[in-house]
């Protein structure tokens, strides 16, 4: 690794037309499988002015079968309101009551159908089948020690500056916001650690006035400040260079200046570009999919190795077939940092994953981390990484497993 060099994320907000349609996607997930533990869920949205489209399939009998309701064409009588009331609760709850994208008056279009039975039958468990994988693909985790939420610093903090905005927005603490925003953060590191805020970009959608004379003081003024309170004492000198809505007025913001889609900030879901990604996206795709699911098991091993203290950086990689339920490979790379090395930590990690949650088949993930519950709407903005773990909402953030790493590390760090 450089010992100095500068390193750049993004986050966008809740308000941003892609992150509209994600936290759409994954309230219709978190509906299905309220009702359905089993359901399975692959929704796309798209946003754009005035309009909300879903598309994609679906198998969750209380709301869709296409044998029980033929006459309905599969949906269950009140089915199709209760998932418009749900997209349109969305939007409210972002705050959308503009002329472009109000939350009552979008036209609204539900194009979900049927799964496919083909993939249906790679997928369920049947006989002396084991469930598996909803597709084939790659999926990485990656901790780190540079925050206390063991994420990368430039990802952690621009999420954290969007989410201070949306909530003074919503507080009426900064009544001159409106939903849309994006933030960039790069920072200086030495060593393998940040120590100084190098540039912050924030672009921010606003109420008329506020992109010249005493408006845009204000809003500038009240961006910096965010920024001081949240990044580390320090970090922000006089040599911070700072963009703040570097191409003036945004007012015309949101799926109104930009159409939006499902799975298009990936990026920004997972590591800022700190650690590879698969490609999957996560929102919009019930947990037997392992794009999801396998990635937020990565996620949960590469953490507890970082918090067990047996490395300071760590990316997994796990790589599945559709149909297939065991992993076709398991990677651990601890980019030199790692207290043992990296293949014996592999097999650590697979003897753990066994014994405390059935093994690295969907059906283990599922089961181990209580993954078939409507936990999803909160992951859909601010990454799904690097939050707090509460009650049944994001199990994969949990640090439980390092003691029992390090357990299984013992003989072998005692002969290294």
């Amino acid at each position: 690794m450089r010992s100095e060099y500068l390193f750049t994320s993004e986050s966008v907000s809740e308000g941003h037309p892609d992150k509209v349609a994600d936290q759409i996607s994954d309230a219709i997930v978190d509906l299905f499988l309220g009702k359905d533990a089993e359901a399975r869920v692959a929704c796309e949205t798209l946003t754009t002015t005035q309009r909300v489209v879903l598309a994609g399939e679906i198998r969750c009998k209380p709301v869709f079968d296409e044998d029980r309701w033929p006459e309905h064409h599969g949906w269950a009588p009140g089915a199709r309101d209760e998932i418009e009331e749900v997209v349109r609760g969305v939007v409210k709850r972002i705050g959308y009551e503009q002329a472009g994208f109000h939350w009552k008056t979008f036209e609204f279009a539900n194009h979900l159908h049927g799964q496919s039975a083909h993939i249906a039958q790679g997928v369920d468990e049947s006989g002396n089948k084991d469930e598996g994988a909803g597709d084939q693909g790659i999926m990485f985790g990656y901790a780190c020690d540079e925050t206390p939420d063991l994420m990368p610093a430039t990802l952690d903090y621009s999420h954290k500056i969007l989410e201070r905005l949306a909530a003074d927005r919503k507080s009426g603490a900064a009544p001159f916001l409106e939903p849309d925003a994006k933030s960039q953060v790069t920072l200086h590191y030495v060593n393998g650690k940040p120590v100084e805020a190098t540039a912050i970009v924030v672009s921010t959608q606003h109420k008329e006035g506020y992109d010249s004379g005493a408006g845009e003081a204000e809003l500038h003024a009240y961006v910096k400040r965010v920024v001081g309170e949240i990044l580390p004492a320090g970090w922000v000198t006089g040599r911070t260079a700072w963009h703040i809505n570097p191409t003036g007025s945004f007012v015309i913001g949101g799926p109104d200046g930009d159409a939006g889609l499902t799975g298009r900030k990936i990026i920004v879901d997972t590591y800022g570009g700190a650690a590879p990604h698969g490609g999957g996206a996560f929102s919009g795709k019930d947990p037997t999919k392992v794009d999801r699911s396998a990635a937020y098991v990565a996620r949960y091993l590469a953490k507890n190795v970082v918090a067990a203290g047996l490395a300071t950086r760590c990316t997994i990689q796990l790589a599945y077939a559709i149909g297939v339920a065991r992993p076709l490979s398991l990677y651990v790379n601890t980019h030199e940092t790692g207290a043992v090395d990296d293949a014996v930590l592999e097999q650590a990690i697979a003897r753990v994953a066994e014994a405390r949650l059935g093994g690295l088949t969907p059906k283990g993930i599922r089961l181990g981390l209580g993954l078939n519950k409507p936990i999803y709407g909160t992951t859909a903005a601010y990454g799904h990484f690097g939050r707090k773990a509460e009650g049944d909402l994001f199990p994969w953030e949990r640090t439980d497993l390092a003691d029992a790493l390090k357990a299984a590390l013992a003989p072998a760090a005692t002969s290294a």
